[in-house]
């Protein structure tokens, strides 16, 4: 863990603190940045979904047996 001194909107601190139901300020603040860090991932994982990057039949790709028909 890093220690480190914030600046903070009070308000919106109280706020997040209220809706989210954690008990202190360290929580708070660490559950926010893990979602930032979550939803900035997939933000980037999203722009490749139609980018045509990749090309291939996903349903072949899946198929990790041999056909035994």
């Amino acid at each position: 863990m890093k220690r480190t001194n914030l600046v903070l909107d009070e308000q919106v601190l109280d706020r997040a603190k209220a809706v989210s139901g954690l008990r202190t300020y360290s929580e708070v603040v660490n559950v926010a940045l893990r979602e930032y860090v979550r939803l900035k991932t997939y933000a980037e994982i999203d722009q490749f979904a139609s980018s045509g990057a990749w090309e291939g039949n996903l349903a072949v790709m899946r198929e990790d047996h041999a056909d035994t028909r």
